[in-house]
């Protein structure tokens, strides 16, 4: 089985995007995090769902857990509006971790072992262009190897 078998279509961000609109992308596709891609759909980074809340949540819920219980349920809602402004860029680390990428005749072992190697769920499959064809997500793959 390749590469090919087993990527799935998945919508893209670029750094000039919205980080709200790259929020409602993540939650839509219920993924650990978007792929983002240059203006050319060259994969170049990923962006973790983790970074996202990073950039919405207060600061102090961040440094002590406990106190996001002061927030009640109606006043959560609104936690996102702390991204404001700001763009997918901007919510991206400064050390952005490069995204792995396979060509579409990888084996699903190659996949693993990039996947394992650099400790991101998600690979974008490319082609010869280095061009995202589509994506296999940690969960795809094991649902593959493991015949589920």
């Amino acid at each position: 089985m390749r590469a090919s078998d087993v990527a799935i279509p998945m919508e893209t961000v670029t750094e000039d995007m919205p980080a709200r609109e790259a929020a409602r992308i993540l939650a839509a596709q219920d993924l650990p995090g978007l792929i983002v891609v240059d203006t050319m759909g060259r994969p170049s980074t990923v962006l973790a769902g983790t970074q996202v809340l990073r950039m919405a949540l207060p600061s102090y819920c961040q440094d002590d857990p406990a106190l996001a219980r002061v927030i009640d349920e109606a006043a959560a809602d609104v936690i996102l509006k702390g991204i404001g402004e700001r763009t997918v860029a901007d919510l991206l680390p400064r050390n952005r971790p490069e995204l792995p990428a396979v060509s579409a005749e990888a084996t699903l072992l190659e996949v693993a072992s990039v996947m394992a190697r650099s400790n991101v769920p998600l690979v974008a499959v490319v082609d010869r262009d280095r061009v995202m064809t589509g994506a296999i997500t940690l969960d795809g793959l094991l649902d593959r190897m493991l015949g589920t």
